[in-house]
């Protein structure tokens, strides 16, 4: 079994940031980007979901993954990366499933979900129908984590989702002296680096000028900018094609009392028809899209990045925020973009240090 003990030193942190940085740079140059505003991360403890199979050997029971080079499995007790929370569960939840022969058979994966608000979902993968017998011992399992943290189990089984408490956390954001608080659902999509996601918030809203203008957000999620770029615009309209995370942007819009958002089921290809009056969606029916002023539009793309309708669709606006995952399509989508729009700012949020993935951010202004 493979040897994984040996921690990532701060050197070699600032190192391949800087080797982040560069490619970034490279990549802009083309666009006269000016200099890039970075969003480092911690050391450790960053991650706020972590995924782990499970090794059933003899009495004994633990985590464990694999290494990406030699694809050795390797036993893991903690997890540096990952939250405080989770670690704190790792270990006490292992000594528990290790002496329960009902919820550690058949048992292949364990998930994580954590935030800085310290509450948890885990989730328990099985090769086995889920019985009430299972779901009795996880309701006991719960209770008696209780003392340790606020969490929440689910089962997942062939065509099986048993939920013991929530299937979401409450996470609770620190923006510009403001806590927000959303709703993560298992399962779906949320930013990993919880305080790194923070500096995306704020970086936005630092770039946005307060207006009475109206903001478009394609590929809101469930309101990550959408609700705290709220305070800085007349009105804005979020779009989402996942029922569950356009669910929990209703939750946040209501939680976190803002007045001025809609979310509509749509993807950004259905919202550039709905804009140049191609197609009419019943989803936009209490929706007067005429009625709006839209000056500024953010998109967070997949990591394929936009569409030529898309790019098309948002070089009518004077201000674009482009937050990107893929910074080689971020370029490419400049190419379309620099025709008309010049880059006011530019920034490197590191999501998922010790990899060799980019966050990036950009500004545009129209020329």
């Amino acid at each position: 079994m493979a040897d994984q003990s040996q921690r990532p030193t701060e050197e070699a942190y600032r190192k391949q940031l800087s080797e982040k940085v560069k490619r970034l740079d490279d990549l802009l140059a083309p666009f006269n980007a000016p200099e890039l505003t970075i969003y480092p991360s911690a050391t450790e403890h960053y991650r706020m979901r972590a995924e782990f199979r499970v090794w059933h050997d003899g009495d004994d029971l633990y985590h464990i993954m694999f290494d990406q080079q030699t694809k050795e499995k390797y036993r893991v007790d903690t997890f540096p990366p990952a939250s405080e929370t989770i670690n704190t569960a790792m270990a006490v939840l292992i000594e528990k499933l290790r002496s329960n022969t009902v919820l550690r058979n058949k048992l292949f994966q364990i998930d994580y979900l954590s935030g800085l608000s310290n509450e948890l979902v885990i989730s328990l993968l099985y090769h086995k129908p889920l019985s009430d017998e299972w779901q009795h011992e996880a309701t006991k399992l719960r209770q008696e984590l209780a003392d340790i943290l606020p969490v929440n189990i689910i089962g997942r089984a062939r065509k099986q989702k048993q939920v013991i408490g929530n299937d979401f956390i409450i996470e609770a954001l620190p923006v510009k002296e403001t806590t927000y608080y959303f709703k993560h659902i298992e399962n779906s999509f949320t930013q990993p680096n919880a305080h790194v996601n923070c500096g995306m918030i704020e970086w936005a809203m630092g770039v946005c000028e307060k207006n009475q203008r109206d903001l478009l957000e394609l590929y809101c999620g469930s309101g990550n900018f959408s609700i705290p770029l709220a305070q800085q615009f007349r009105r804005v309209i979020g779009t989402e094609i996942a029922k569950p995370s356009v669910a929990a942007a209703q939750y946040n819009i209501d939680v976190n009392k803002i007045n001025n958002v809609d979310i509509v089921r749509l993807s950004a290809e259905e919202f550039t028809c709905a804009m140049r009056k191609e197609r009419a969606f019943s989803r936009l029916q209490d929706i007067d899209l005429d009625s709006y002023d839209f000056g500024t539009v953010l998109v967070d793309p997949p990591r394929a990045g936009l569409d030529d309708d898309s790019l098309a669709m948002i070089q009518q606006y004077e201000h674009i925020i482009y937050i990107s995952c893929n910074p080689e399509t971020l370029s490419k989508n400049l190419e379309t973009l620099s025709k008309t729009h010049d880059i006011s700012h530019a920034a490197l949020f590191d999501q998922f240090p010790f990899t060799h993935h980019i966050e990036a951010g950009v500004r545009l202004v129209k020329k």
